[in-house]
């Protein structure tokens, strides 16, 4: 793209220590990005696996923020929209393969509904069978059926499935409550009105509040299922260990806090509680009778989780709200 183009879409992207799926998702975007001005901005949060010296090597195009420490997905994420110049941008994961003409689909859907932040599309999982993205807000129902497993015992019930829309086949477009941030197309002028990341989020429920802020200040999220990208999935995330589930805790803590009154916060913290319960009585039995190195580690994630909610719980209020 010569330097005096439009640029319709700034592809923003936030990368930790996967270098590998990092190269095939910039090659995807180049190979699958035509007829409009697109811009792609790296932040990279410290790697230590070379991902820096592989993009300036090999995408010399590319904006690339070289951060000295791991400031988080949201904080990088800010990072990028800080120096974009996109009519939209675009939030992409690292471990995504964009298929399709995707981005100047989802950017023609966007156009089409000015009314609109936020657009998510149709994701895959690697073997192509359809990965749920799009959810609805949080809330005490919604964290007990998704905490209880109901919505896996009745994945067709509008009503047992509600949380995760499990029911829906994600085939035709419509409007939603939150979409998945590996792939949110989020407009320029809204983001001017509402403002960027929370950057208090480190990782996971960012997109969860922004999606929130923007409907309350009148703006819509939709969904299309015309343009497609494949989904990895944790490849960052895997890297975080027992971490992960502490993280986890802080940021939806962090959400209830923010936008709930304090008893319903603490109830949303006893369903975060049940959510460690029942997991861990359904895996602690198959480890035993099963050993395996996966059942392993979500053992000790589950168990980390668990133990920092009984000490976090009592806490949420004075360091998170």
């Amino acid at each position: 793209m010569s330097d005096s183009a439009p640029v319709d879409v700034s592809v923003i992207i936030v990368n930790w220590n996967t270098r590998e799926i990092l190269r095939q998702c910039l090659r995807s975007v180049f190979a699958e990005t035509q007829d409009i001005g697109f811009e792609v901005i790296v932040i990279d949060n410290a790697s230590s696996d070379n991902s820096v010296e592989m993009v300036r090597g090999e995408f010399p195009g590319v904006r690339l923020i070289a951060n000295t420490k791991n400031v988080g997905f949201a904080a990088g994420n800010n990072q990028g929209m800080a120096i974009a110049s996109g009519r939209y941008l675009l939030l992409l994961n690292s471990d995504t393969i964009v298929l399709d003409r995707a981005i100047q689909t989802t950017v023609a859907f966007a156009d089409a509904h000015p009314d609109t932040a936020v657009v998510g599309c149709r994701v895959l999982n690697p073997d192509r069978t359809l990965q749920n993205t799009c959810f609805m807000f949080p809330s005490v129902l919604n964290w007990f059926l998704f905490s209880t497993y109901l919505y896996k015992l009745f994945p067709r019930s509008r009503f047992f499935g509600r949380e995760q829309m499990t029911w829906w086949l994600r085939e035709d477009a419509r409007e939603v409550d939150v979409v998945t941030g590996c792939f949110m197309l989020v407009r320029g002028s809204a983001i001017t009105q509402v403002g960027m990341m929370d950057d208090g989020f480190f990782m996971y429920a960012e997109e969860t509040d922004w999606c929130y802020r923007f409907k309350c200040r009148g703006w819509k999220s939709r969904f299309t299922p015309d343009a497609l990208i494949i989904h990895i999935g944790g490849a960052s995330a895997a890297k975080l260990s027992a971490r992960r589930a502490r993280i986890t805790n802080a940021s939806f803590a962090r959400y209830m806090f923010k936008h709930w009154s304090r008893p319903r916060a603490y109830l949303g913290m006893v369903m975060m509680l049940l959510f460690y319960v029942v997991r861990l009585l359904v895996l602690w039995p198959k480890q035993l009778l099963k050993p395996n190195e996966r059942n392993r580690q979500m053992l000790e994630n589950h168990w980390t989780g668990f133990k920092d909610i009984l000490g976090l719980s009592g806490s949420s209020s004075h360091r998170l709200s």
